[in-house]
């Protein structure tokens, strides 16, 4: 669901927010994704799906659907895959970089965007293994 528009009356947005309802969102205050001008910034996503954390030890499914969750913003949002310049990736522990790193190659390996894969010493809950955020450039049309 996309939120409210930013902007001067009868021009184009100059910023666009998307929520995804996911449930830190409002909690916390924040978007899931942010669209100005052509930009479009995802905020972190984690394989969290209706409220629960999936495919807990398995950091390759995580990836796949933290990064399903952003490019579904992203899309929201009026971009594609295709329009993705940098992605970054933290996850918990670095030795299952591979897994992780394999799943990133599963989707952007013909995109190919700039990318960062980080450790951290922990995220929001401690089944998640990676978040992800995603950087797009998309002209309006």
């Amino acid at each position: 669901m996309t939120g409210e528009s930013v902007g001067a009356p009868g021009s184009e947005p100059v910023r666009r927010n998307h929520s995804s309802g996911g449930p830190w969102e409002a909690a916390i205050g924040y978007s899931r994704a942010v669209r100005t001008g052509p930009l479009i910034v995802t905020a972190g996503c984690t394989a969290t799906v209706d409220g629960a954390v999936v495919h807990v030890g398995d950091p390759y499914q995580q990836t796949l659907v933290a990064f399903g969750i952003a490019l579904d913003a992203v899309r929201a949002l009026g971009a594609e895959i295709t329009d993705v310049i940098s992605t970054r990736m933290y996850i918990t522990d670095l030795t299952r970089s591979g897994d992780v790193g394999r799943a990133h190659g599963s989707l952007f390996g013909d995109v190919r965007p700039a990318a960062t894969m980080v450790g951290v010493a922990g995220l929001i809950d401690p089944d998640h293994l990676v978040e992800v955020e995603v950087t797009a450039w998309h002209p309006a049309g």
